[in-house]
């Protein structure tokens, strides 16, 4: 289920602190149950995943057109990165947020971890067209029982990037999405991400 383009005012998180320029550009429930001890299952999930593995063709060959596109127009390049073309978010951190751990590398995507809590993951990409950040978070369904909550935030870089962002966010909530949010489901139930 997708939350409107608002924070939830149950809790403040620590991204919030240090994204006072991006958008948040969505907030969505993951078919996640757990008890308070599965977070860190959450995130290896995340950090193992691939847009290959996205359970609809048609996701799978718009992320394939969106990496075709930017080889060819040079938006991922290694001068486009965090830490080249924006700065890492690892530099606004205050002092509590530096001594965390930064979280697992990921596998395939192009996601550089910032900090890792017990209930709260940030990780960031940059390229030509933005800065983003993909947030993690683990919540209390209220009845003692547990999931996450995946958040996306934005910087867009310039017109290239709002004029990007227009235009892939019908293809993002219609067709991406959905079938991303199913695959996490399932993956969850197979056992995905247990150590």
């Amino acid at each position: 289920m997708k939350h409107p383009i608002r924070e939830r005012p149950e809790k403040r998180w620590k991204i919030q602190g240090i994204t006072p320029d991006f958008r948040l550009y969505g907030v969505w429930d993951l078919p996640t149950p757990g008890g308070p001890d599965d977070f860190p299952r959450l995130v290896r999930l995340f950090a193992a995943g691939d847009t290959g593995d996205n359970p609809s063709r048609i996701a799978r060959l718009l992320f394939a057109i969106r990496w075709k596109l930017g080889a060819l127009l040079h938006w991922d390049g290694a001068d486009d990165g965090v830490g080249r073309r924006v700065p890492t978010l690892r530099d606004r951190l205050p002092a509590d947020l530096l001594a965390a751990p930064s979280g697992p590398a990921f596998a395939r995507l192009p996601f550089t971890p910032v900090y890792l809590l017990g209930d709260e993951f940030a990780a960031e990409m940059a390229n030509r067209t933005v800065h983003g950040v993909l947030h993690l978070r683990w919540v209390e369904g209220g009845t003692g029982s547990h999931h996450g909550q995946m958040a996306v935030l934005v910087k867009p870089n310039g017109p290239l990037g709002r004029t990007y962002m227009a235009a892939i966010t019908p293809f993002r909530h219609l067709l991406v999405y959905p079938p991303l949010l199913r695959g996490i489901g399932q993956e969850w139930r197979d056992g995905a991400g247990q150590a």
